[in-house]
């Protein structure tokens, strides 16, 4: 972005040296965190390789380093299981011992599972699947640029191009039985929002047995543990991995036995989003056509089974308890799931905008900035500095700016965005921020939050 680009309430406003420093400062952020081939979420709170936390970073990466971006992705995609499941983590084997739990001894997937993979140590879940937006973008920026940047993503478009499908493949038949066209995930951790109240009455129906003795580490990495998930919490989140094992991560026991089982409405969004972008990339490899026509009707069916979740009453999205055979009422961020999608209708949008400007989310009074908490400060869930209960994420405002650019909502999108590099040119690059305050949590330099601001700011309502 150039000087002349910055709103002129920027060029007079001593906001944490201007928004002309955010570019230099993000990138030092990814640059600090990087390791050889791929980077760290944050310095300390997150040694391992997360897979959306991954697929974001290779997008902010595109604009400055390619050639990182590329590695990124296919230093995850290495780990990925014979499913075609990309796994959630990917363990770092030179982290500091006592860093992070659960370790991949606790998970302990390649014995358990023929599908795993046999070298490198992943966890047994996954994450919404945001890599073939990343992977197009890294095509997106390679254009114009000399012929053999060229020529080098167009490689790196056809390495990949089998890897994404899979993976998306996987998600639309083992992950979506029913073909409902939403994806079932096994854990909030699955999700990315990982102690969202969309989950608690999902969780409280969860019997917990005995869990084997653990130590946090995470709570080491803040100066007040309200900010973290609770050690309840934790609780059942521990017993479902014990249940995932003794399914040894079969898909078909876990959804025979497993007591969390729920139609994430985000996570659907997303594979509608990333589908589209797949089928982009297909066009460009020269994919068989039947591939092509199976995306397509993926991306058909994601666009209804959301449909079948809208709640009118909410004028939001909601997700779908299976086992209970009903829709979980909260308002979240998730709720705008349809305007992720894309192609919901004018009406639809019309009552998202509605929402999203309310009261309920981005226009209530007391925000520092009118910018979406992860939960609704009106739900009864709502924490304003605990995880996904309340704070401000700077990731999800990418989701939604990048969604309302595609659904031609320009002055919208245009607003969260400035909103937004505003914040962070004010609060840093923190994991997710005090709504009402502006306070930064969590980890203070996030790999994530830096690489989305690297994109909003070298791309217009979404587009390279």
């Amino acid at each position: 972005m150039q000087e002349e680009e910055l709103p002129q309430s920027l060029s007079r406003a001593p906001v944490a040296r201007g928004l002309d420093r955010v570019n230099p400062l993000a990138a030092g952020v990814l640059r600090r965190n990087g390791l050889k081939s791929w980077t760290k979420p944050a310095p300390s709170l997150y040694p391992h390789q997360w897979s959306w936390d991954s697929a974001f970073i290779a997008l902010g990466l595109a604009h400055v380093d390619n050639r990182r971006a590329t590695s990124e992705l296919e230093t995850l995609f290495a780990s990925q299981w014979s499913t075609g499941k990309v796994p959630h983590i990917v363990f770092n084997p030179e982290a500091p011992p006592k860093s992070y739990f659960p370790d991949a001894e606790r998970w302990n997937s390649s014995a358990l599972s023929e599908h795993a993979p046999a070298g490198p140590r992943t966890s047994g879940l996954c994450q919404p699947p945001v890599h073939a937006l990343a992977v197009k973008r890294i095509w997106e920026t390679s254009r114009g640029k000399d012929e053999r940047h060229a020529a080098r993503a167009r490689a790196f478009l056809r390495d990949n191009y089998p890897r994404l499908f899979a993976w998306h493949r996987y998600l639309a038949t083992a992950r979506d039985p029913e073909g409902s066209g939403l994806v079932t995930i096994y854990h909030p951790w699955e999700s990315g929002t990982d102690n969202s109240p969309r989950w608690d009455e999902a969780l409280a129906r969860v019997s917990v047995g005995e869990v084997p003795p653990y130590t946090r580490y995470d709570l080491q990495h803040v100066a007040d543990p309200s900010h973290r998930p609770t050690d309840e919490e934790y609780d059942r989140y521990l017993w479902l991995l014990e249940l995932l094992k003794r399914a040894r991560y079969e898909e078909a026991a876990i959804y025979e036995s497993h007591p969390f089982l729920v139609k994430d409405v985000l996570f659907s969004a997303v594979l509608v989003a990333a589908n589209e972008a797949l089928l982009e990339i297909a066009e460009v490899v020269g994919a068989p056509r039947e591939e092509r026509a199976l995306v397509e009707a993926w991306i058909e069916r994601g666009r209804h089974g959301l449909d079948e979740q809208w709640d009118p009453g909410l004028g939001l999205c909601v997700d779908h308890d299976v086992l209970a055979g009903e829709p979980l009422r909260v308002r979240t961020v998730a709720g705008f799931a349809p305007v992720i999608a894309g192609d919901p209708g004018r009406e639809r949008i019309k009552a998202l905008l509605k929402t999203l400007d309310s009261p309920a989310f981005a226009g209530h009074p007391r925000l520092r900035r009118p910018l979406p908490p992860s939960t609704s400060p009106e739900d009864p869930g709502f924490h304003s500095r605990s995880y996904w209960r309340g704070p401000v994420w700077p990731v999800a405002n990418w989701l939604l700016w990048w969604s309302l650019g595609r659904a031609g909502e320009h002055d919208r999108a245009s607003s969260l965005r400035r909103e937004t590099l505003e914040g962070l040119a004010e609060g840093g690059f923190a994991e997710y921020f005090e709504p009402f305050t502006g306070e930064a949590l969590g980890s203070t330099e996030q790999s994530w939050t830096a690489a989305v601001a690297l994109d909003m700011l070298a791309t217009q309502n979404g587009s390279a």
